[in-house]
C-alpha cells in the first residue's frame, strides 16, 4: 500500500514538473510583472510567441514590435529615463544586429534586460544558426553583458527573478540566455 501511495505521488510530481516545464511561459511572465517591469520590445519570434501574447494581452504593459533588435536598446534606454522598467525579447541571431548598440547601456550604466531564446545548438537543422548561435555568449561577455544560461523551466524562472535584481537594482546588463533545448526542437 505505502508503495502505490509513493508511486502515485511520485507520478502526480512529474505531471506538476511536466506541466510547469510546459508553461514556463505564464511563469516568466508572473516574474517579470512583479519586478515592475511596463514595456516589452521584441522581434517576433516562435520561441518568444506566448510570452509575447501574454504581454500583448495585458493593458499595464507597452509591447512594441521591433523591425532590428537593437532599437529595443534605445527604448530600454528611454523607458528607464522615464521610470519604467523594460525587457527586450530577442532570438540568438539578433545578438549580432544589436552588438554596436549593446555599448550605450554600458557606457550610459542603464539597466537593460535581455531574454535571448537561442538557435544554432540542440538539434538545430540550419546550419545558418550555427555561427551566431555559437558566438552569442562571448559576444555579450566582450561587450560587457553578463549571461545567465536556462536549460530548465525551473532555472529560467529563478534566474528571471534575479536578473531583475541585478539589472533594475544594481544598473546591470544581463541576458538570459534561453536554451533550445528548453524551447524544444524547432521543426518545419
Amino acid at each position: 500500500m505505502t508503495a502505490t501511495l509513493a508511486n502515485q505521488a511520485e507520478r502526480a510530481t512529474d505531471a506538476s514538473s511536466e506541466s510547469a516545464a510546459a508553461d514556463w511561459p505564464l511563469g516568466l511572465y508572473r516574474v517579470l510583472k512583479a519586478a515592475g517591469v511596463r514595456q516589452v520590445t521584441y522581434v517576433p519570434d516562435a520561441g518568444h510567441s506566448r510570452l509575447i501574447e501574454l504581454f500583448n494581452d495585458d493593458s499595464e504593459v507597452v509591447t512594441s514590435v521591433l523591425t532590428t533588435e537593437e532599437e529595443g536598446i534605445a527604448i530600454a534606454a528611454g523607458a528607464w529615463l522615464g521610470g519604467q522598467r523594460s525587457v527586450i525579447l530577442m532570438q540568438s541571431s539578433g545578438v549580432g544586429n544589436c552588438i554596436n548598440t549593446l555599448s550605450l547601456s554600458a557606457v550610459g550604466r542603464f539597466p537593460l534586460l535581455l531574454l535571448i531564446t537561442m538557435r544554432g545548438e540542440w538539434a538545430e537543422f540550419n546550419p545558418w544558426q550555427v555561427p551566431m548561435g555559437l558566438a552569442v555568449e562571448p559576444s555579450l561577455h566582450a561587450i560587457g553583458v553578463r549571461t545567465l544560461r536556462a536549460d530548465t523551466a525551473d532555472d529560467l524562472l529563478a534566474m528571471a527573478s534575479s536578473a531583475a535584481v541585478l539589472a533594475f537594482d544594481s544598473d546591470q546588463q544581463i541576458a538570459i540566455i534561453i536554451s533550445q533545448r528548453l524551447l524544444g526542437r524547432k521543426q518545419w
